[in-house]
């Protein structure tokens, strides 16, 4: 996003209310923005928050350029008054976010923005579309490395990604929930991951036999030799050609180190196991097998039911796309508005859909672990002005089911707040770690989690309780507008 000219990345609505806050003369008006989703993704029991550094990259470079104003002036429906304030258009507010690869659950705030309303009104769009593509495939990345079971998963669905842009950042976003790698050579450039690949079946193809495909790609790259077996017949001939390669490599002095062979079609279960025996065989038992092929977390899992020996994963369309769940659903609602003395009024939107009613007031995270374990035992969402001790005991509630509850005693849990300052003041104070320190932070954030949460079919659900006071002041709001 760094350097874009982006301010008319938004939808039209977001301009005319701003056209209105201003023409009335309300757009002064400071107002509290919540960004959160309402349901995991794939069926999850939980996702991963990504996307902050771009979604701040968007906001520091948030300018309208003079192309831009001349697009608006063209639309004939902006005053004068209005396109000349938007000349010097800046961010001034304040937002809060939590950091990129946090495990979060439903209706909690991924970012608050406490803003002028002509402000928060415009970055909505933007930061919806930054925030639920990359927490889509950072969630579906981590779903699909954890169905490898610790065997490494590389992205590579740069070509099926829906635009430039998504295959990109989606490759970013894969990294952060697990991948080791990705094909994206833009993405290693920009992000500073690790960039991997084979050769396709063209490089095959172009030479006269498949035996000297393979001595020419190790003769190029003998540190990085993984051959793709299945051009012509992955046991006759593929396995067969690659074992006299290594052979051939072994005999002249060449150390064996990141090579094996890849399989990109066929049933992978069955050829793996006879191509690892034959690899074995031969004098090659530590050679890598490679699987691409249309996988995802379920067709993954189904080949290690079935004992398929494969120890390298390559993963694109389903995962660059999140096929089985193509958007987060990520919503960005008003939950505070600033009164005329000063002090923030809590705002509420009902619905005939109980999970769309939203919870008012400017909040925070808490986020309960097990002092024992380490594993979360649930998270709280408070107002901001609230603050719990953990020498006192806690009682948790399901929102959605009060008879489910638990009482923590004093001692037994420790307490984390998940939000953190990024801008203060229309100043960015907020420093994004590099991607492959998020990976790392991300890995450590999904061992909290308990075996129960990251079932990929129905998992256990992290209760998300809301504290007393905040619960209270939904439910007088709630009753207040009832009587309406």
């Amino acid at each position: 996003m760094e350097g874009r000219k982006l301010a008319l990345l938004t939808d039209l609505y977001e301009l005319t209310m701003m056209q209105g806050y201003y023409e009335t003369g309300a757009y002064k008006k400071q107002v509290v923005f919540d960004l959160f989703y309402r349901k995991n993704p794939s069926g999850n029991g939980y996702a991963i928050a990504a996307g902050l550094q771009q979604a701040i990259e968007y906001i520091e470079g948030l300018r309208f350029s003079d192309e831009d104003i001349a697009y608006l002036q063209g639309l004939n429906l902006f005053s004068d008054d209005f396109i000349a304030y938007l000349r010097n258009f800046r961010f001034t507010g304040e937002i809060y976010a939590i950091p990129e690869g946090t495990v979060v659950f439903p209706q909690e705030p991924l970012m608050r923005i406490k803003a002028p309303i002509i402000e928060s009104q415009l970055v909505e769009t933007a930061l919806l579309n930054i925030i639920n593509h990359q927490s889509l495939i950072a969630t579906k990345a981590s779903r699909v490395v954890h169905a490898a079971q610790g065997d490494p998963v590389m992205e590579f669905g740069l070509r099926r990604a829906q635009g430039p842009d998504a295959g990109t950042l989606g490759a970013r976003a894969a990294v952060i929930g697990g991948c080791c790698g990705t094909s994206n050579v833009l993405t290693g450039k920009l992000y500073d991951v690790p960039v991997k690949g084979t050769h396709a079946h063209s490089w095959v193809m172009s030479f006269p036999d498949e035996l000297t495909a393979f001595r020419e790609y190790a003769r190029l790259f003998p540190n990085a030799c993984l051959l793709l077996v299945d051009t012509y017949n992955t046991l006759k001939s593929g396995v067969p050609n690659a074992i006299q390669v290594f052979r051939e490599m072994r005999a002249a002095g060449i150390p064996l180190k990141n090579y094996g062979i890849r399989l990109d079609s066929g049933d992978l279960a069955y050829l793996s196991k006879r191509a690892k025996e034959m690899l074995e065989e031969a004098g090659f038992p530590d050679a890598v097998i490679s699987a691409s092929s249309d996988l995802d977390e379920y067709l993954i899992t189904s080949l290690k039911l079935q004992g398929a020996k494969i120890s390298l994963w390559g993963v694109g369309t389903k995962l660059i796309t999140s096929d089985d769940c193509p958007a987060f659903g990520g919503v960005y609602k008003l939950a505070a508005e600033e009164g005329e003395n000063g002090e923030f009024l809590p705002k509420i939107k009902l619905s005939n859909n109980p999970e769309k009613v939203t919870n008012p007031g400017i909040k925070k995270i808490y986020r309960i672990y097990d002092k024992k374990t380490g594993k979360i035992k649930a998270d709280l969402i408070a107002l901001e002005e609230e603050s719990f001790r953990e020498d006192e005991p806690l009682r948790i509630y399901d929102p959605n089911a009060k008879w489910k509850n638990m009482t923590l005693e004093a001692g037994t849990y420790t307490l984390r707040e998940l939000l953190v300052p990024v801008f203060v003041e229309g100043k960015l104070v907020y420093e994004s770690p590099k991607t492959m320190d998020i990976q790392a932070y991300c890995d450590k954030e999904k061992d909290t989690l308990w075996g129960e949460h990251l079932r990929l079919k129905n998992p256990d659900i992290v209760p998300v309780d809301l504290s007393d006071k905040l619960s209270q002041m939904k439910a007088k709001l709630i009753d207040e507008i009832s009587r309406i």
